[in-house]
């Protein structure tokens, strides 16, 4: 490599469409696996409560610390991805994710299987943005709908088979099945990626700005968790009101913005955040993020439904929500190929309005509601949500010069397990607060307390879900890629990114 590519960290190096294949199909086979453990804890939740003699809030934490850390984490890796090389990313990443898994396997107590979780995020957190950056850069253009339907499949279908998966290896035997099944399978990833990995490009050193790790770690985790106690029963009796946790935390986020606007102007950001100047990418980031809050609620309320209210079995609740998984896993490559056909706007307004639809009937469900009804609104729903996911995703980040990719991968990732958690949270402090109250009614039942809560949380889901379709009608069709002059990153020699990036990949 000549001294000017040294510059370009994600310069595209010369590789054949079979290695290319190659690079992507290991790095969307290993996302899918590490994404698998995000919501594949929602079963297990009574059957931990029991062992370790835990409440249902401290038992949620292992699937809201799960999207926590990577909230957390991500934002770092727009400036680590460009400091190391892509195996030495993949291989941390690996790395840590197994750790994690073979520590929650053999944990003897809740606080070592929380700690197990943070873990495993960790690396599923490097993971992430590892995947969009590298498709961004060796992927061109006119072929990138039909590579990220390919990839939706990691991103949005591993996260939705996860409660599936857990039910039938609960029906099986014990909670740690959860993990000692993964183990093998990610161990054998780590090792084929290893060999067939090459690396992307030359790292570039760059300074790492503490304080602003110090602000999203902080910011985030206020932010998340204060949610998260909204509405609960117990709000009275924590330590910090869940509001002012919650102001506290978005404090701090708007700190972490006001110092990656300052570090903008004399050096690197942590996150650089001119990426939100492109009108396109700040557009589907919003109706990113509105998507997860209103799946992510509907993910977790459903198998509270169809277990609490209704009666079915860890495993009937999972091969129930399969058909939905498989739907939103196999219309992905289809929906890729129409977005090279067809554009964004032609795709993502009628999913949204088709996702709205369905987040609107779900709050009619109730005791006497056949579960057979609840499938295919789960499968049209997540229709819905394929013909938004893919194409968000992909227009999103081509309108970006080849410089801002980890950047805009970085803050697509963070702000999406934001958004999850925030939906979960939401929707899950809204059905406790009504089924509380609701129980508090005399002639109540308890199950007819949390269907009348599960309702009132569904019933966010569809408001959410309004909002996707007002969002969704603002999508253009993005201009073709470019290297604005307004965006050019200097280089220290004085260089700027148009004299070493060359052409978008």
């Amino acid at each position: 490599m000549t001294e000017g590519t040294m510059h370009q960290p994600h310069a595209a190096p010369t590789l054949s469409p079979a290695h290319v294949t190659a690079v992507l199909r290991i790095l969307v086979l290993s996302t899918f696996v590490v994404l698998l453990n995000e919501t594949i804890m929602v079963n297990a939740i009574p059957r931990l409560m029991r062992e370790f003699e835990v409440t249902a809030t401290g038992a949620g934490w292992l699937s809201t610390a799960f999207m926590l850390t990577m909230a957390v984490v991500i934002p770092v890796t727009g400036w680590f991805l460009q400091r190391v090389s892509t195996r030495t990313a993949f291989g941390l990443a690996m790395a840590l994710f197994l750790t994690g898994t073979a520590l929650a396997a053999a944990a003897p107590a809740f606080p070592v299987l929380l700690a197990a979780r943070v873990i495993q995020a960790s690396g599923t957190a490097i993971m992430m943005p590892l995947l969009m950056t590298t498709l961004m850069t060796l992927v061109p253009p006119h072929d990138r709908g039909r590579v990220m339907g390919n990839v939706t499949l990691a991103i949005s279908v591993a996260p939705a088979l996860g409660p599936a998966v857990s039910g039938v290896l609960l029906q099986l035997g014990t909670w740690r099945l959860l993990f000692l099944a993964v183990l093998p399978i990610a161990g054998a990833m780590a090792v084929f990626g290893l060999r067939k990995l090459v690396n992307i490009g030359e790292p570039r050193i760059s300074p790492i700005d503490w304080l602003s790790v110090l602000l999203a770690a902080l910011g985030f985790g206020a932010l998340v968790y204060g949610l998260s106690g909204l509405g609960a029963g117990d709000a009275a009796q924590a330590p910090v009101p869940p509001p002012a946790t919650t102001l506290a935390g978005a404090v701090l986020v708007a700190l972490f913005v006001w110092r990656q606007l300052s570090l903008q102007r004399s050096s690197a950001p942590l996150l650089d955040l001119r990426t939100l100047t492109f009108p396109h990418f700040s557009v589907a980031l919003g109706l990113m993020c509105l998507s997860f809050m209103a799946l992510m609620g509907a993910f977790i309320l459903l198998p509270m439904y169809l277990q609490d209210v209704c009666g079915l079995t860890s495993l009937q609740t999972g091969l129930l929500l399969v058909p939905g998984g498989l739907t939103m896993g196999l219309l992905g490559p289809q929906v890729g190929k129409l977005y090279d056909r067809l554009g964004a706007p032609r795709l993502v307004v009628p999913g949204a309005v088709v996702t709205a639809l369905c987040l609107a009937l779900f709050p009619l469900v109730g005791e006497q509601t056949s579960p057979w009804l609840v499938l295919p609104l789960h499968v049209t729903l997540s229709a819905g949500m394929a013909f938004v996911f893919t194409p968000i995703f992909t227009s999103g980040l081509s309108v970006l010069p080849p410089h801002l990719y980890p950047h805009g991968s970085a803050i697509l990732g963070s702000l999406q397990q934001v958004a999850a958690a925030a939906g979960t949270a939401l929707v899950v402090s809204v059905m406790s607060g009504r089924a509380t109250a609701a129980a508090a009614a005399s002639g109540t039942s308890a199950t007819g307390a949390l269907a009348v809560g599960i309702r009132w949380g569904f019933g966010v889901g569809a408001v959410l879900g309004a909002l996707t379709v007002l969002v969704a009608l603002l999508v253009r069709t993005p201009p073709a890629p470019q290297l604005p002059t307004a965006f050019e990153a200097e280089d220290e020699d004085g260089t700027t990114a148009d004299e070493t990036a060359g052409a978008p990949a």
